[in-house]
């Protein structure tokens, strides 16, 4: 790939070039402007890879081959001709996850356990989605357009995020506003929502342990038909979702998502109007929601069978389509 790379850095401009480098020094720590790159096949270059492709297969992911394995992320300007220009495309290896979605040729297949507990899982009343729920205790700008149908909601915010270790919710509910948020563990990893302004009065060693691998942690995004969840972090994040399990499925399914992997993580024309999940031995479920645990799974495949035995976990609250 050598010659394909010398190739591709000749067209690119110097700005450009030295953000790049910054990119791929820093790991993509920071969120960074596009690199942009022609379009086109690069004719009489061995094993021709789109730019985008090449870049993340030489910084990101050796076994990487095919375009349709990534994601363009949420904040990419330079998506698919999105920056005004539909002759350069986007090449910034940092503005792309792999897809987690079993099925995809050449892509690894997460592990996924279905979820099927023999004993009800406690269900804080304060966590429970209505038309209106508790304010956040942060606020952010109005309410973007992503082209929804239904993008206006009745409180102003898409979703409320609570974190929980174990059973006990730590801290307030924070409502999103923006499209994508920012949920991380330790300042200065961004702007969104930092768990550790939550404060806790007391701390196992198994909880933090467990924060002590969030590190720069996932980014939430609602995009058109469904939400995103792009895994920023050093270590797997386990996610569940009444869309994610199969039709007729008799419990919740755990989906691993692997560092730099995305996964569509709800799906809102699947869950419809959310009538009718019933989930056989677990008790109630909000049909608007999604639980993600840090590092830790839980399931028949692990020793923790419910997500409260998880000890840092995230509590995804979607409003209602009006």
């Amino acid at each position: 790939l050598k010659p394909a790379a010398h190739a591709l850095f000749k067209k690119l401009k110097d700005e450009e070039l030295e953000l790049l480098v910054q990119v791929v020094e820093s790991r993509g720590a920071w969120e960074s402007g596009c690199v942009l790159a022609p379009r086109g096949d690069p004719r009489g270059v061995k094993q021709g890879l789109p730019p985008q492709v090449l870049l993340c297969h030489l910084f990101r992911w050796p076994d990487l081959h095919q375009s349709h394995e990534l994601k363009h992320l949420c904040y990419c300007a330079g998506a698919q001709g999105a920056c005004g220009d539909l002759a350069v495309l986007c090449c910034n290896p940092y503005h792309f996850s792999r897809l987690a979605v079993p099925g995809i040729p050449g892509a690894p297949r997460p592990s996924i356990c279905a979820h099927t507990p023999s004993v009800p899982t406690p269900l804080d009343p304060s966590s429970c989605l209505a038309q209106s729920c508790p304010g956040g205790d942060k606020l952010c700008s109005p309410l973007p357009d992503t082209s929804l149908s239904w993008s206006t909601v009745k409180d102003g915010c898409w979703c409320k995020l609570a974190y929980w270790e174990y059973r006990t919710r730590v801290g307030r509910l924070y409502a999103v506003h923006e499209a994508a948020v920012n949920v991380f563990c330790e300042l200065p990893w961004g702007s969104g929502f930092c768990l550790a302004q939550l404060p806790a009065t007391y701390r196992s060693c198994a909880v933090r342990r467990a924060r002590g691998k969030i590190g720069r942690g996932l980014l939430l995004s609602r995009e058109p038909g469904g939400v995103w969840a792009y895994n920023r972090s050093e270590h797997p994040i386990f996610v569940s979702s009444p869309t994610l399990s199969p039709p007729g499925a008799c419990g919740l399914t755990v989906l691993k998502v692997l560092p730099g992997y995305s996964a569509k993580v709800f799906d809102y024309e699947w869950a419809g109007d959310g009538g009718g999940w019933q989930l056989g031995g677990e008790g109630p479920c909000d049909p608007h929601s999604i639980r993600i645990s840090f590092a830790k799974g839980w399931g028949p495949c692990y020793s923790r069978k419910f997500i409260t035995s998880c000890p840092c976990w995230l509590e995804v609250l979607l409003n209602q389509p009006c």
